[in-house]
């Protein structure tokens, strides 16, 4: 697996994810909701704890920087 998210990426990722498995998990949302939201923060905290994103991968997309070795 080559990295293909940026550190800012995975920041907002990361974010993101703990927010959401926060709110399914304090409540602030229920139902299927909570449950929609805790996959996808489980989802984001996981792509951005790897630096890894499928998606990104089938569209060819990478935000992470690479150093020329020069």
């Amino acid at each position: 697996m080559k990295k293909n998210v940026g550190s800012i990426d995975r920041m907002v990722r990361g974010t993101l994810g703990v927010v959401a498995c926060g709110a399914a998990g304090l409540d602030l949302v229920s139902g299927g909701l909570a449950i929609a939201a805790l996959v996808v923060g489980l989802v984001l905290v996981a792509t951005a704890a790897l630096g890894w994103c499928p998606p990104y991968t089938l569209l060819g997309i990478n935000t992470c920087r690479v150093r020329n070795r020069s």
